[in-house]
């Protein structure tokens, strides 16, 4: 990599659009400043580039705006935090965990319904199997969990 990255490059580079960028930075959610260049062009360096990765991965995570602002600010501010951001790490360690199990039960629903829908057309059965087998939504998603 170059030393710096134009705001183009960089949005190639990560995905991101060069409005998200823009808006990343006008917000407080970049842990150091980028640099300008002649004309005001923005200069993006490796540590911009690696903060980016971090911020995007916990926004993908449903880190709020709020709190990915918040954890910026602790980096900026130095070493003297980190029981702080290891707490707000904790807390959305705990919301991934909870999405991740909401998740697995919808998948668990969906895989059952794959299942039932699959035997009914190998068996050349006809009409709905949830009418035809008795089961209702909640006795599928109780059939699910076993």
């Amino acid at each position: 990599m170059a030393d710096t990255m134009s705001i183009g490059q960089v949005a190639q580079l990560t995905g991101l659009s060069v409005h998200t960028l823009r808006f990343y930075e006008r917000e407080g959610l970049l842990t150091s400043a980028v640099r300008r260049g002649a004309g005001g062009h923005r200069l993006y360096d490796e540590s911009n580039l690696e903060w980016l990765e971090v911020c995007s991965k916990l926004r993908e995570s449903g880190m709020p705006l709020t709190v990915i602002r918040q954890y910026a600010d602790l980096v900026r501010q130095g070493d003297g935090n980190l029981p702080e951001r290891l707490s707000l790490l904790r807390d959305h360690q705990k919301d991934v965990r909870a999405q991740i199990a909401a998740l697995i039960d919808c998948l668990e629903l969906i895989s059952f319904k794959v299942r039932l829908y699959e035997a009914y057309l190998t068996e050349g059965l006809t009409g709905d199997p949830l009418v035809s087998s008795g089961q209702t939504v909640s006795t599928a998603a109780t059939a699910s969990a076993r």
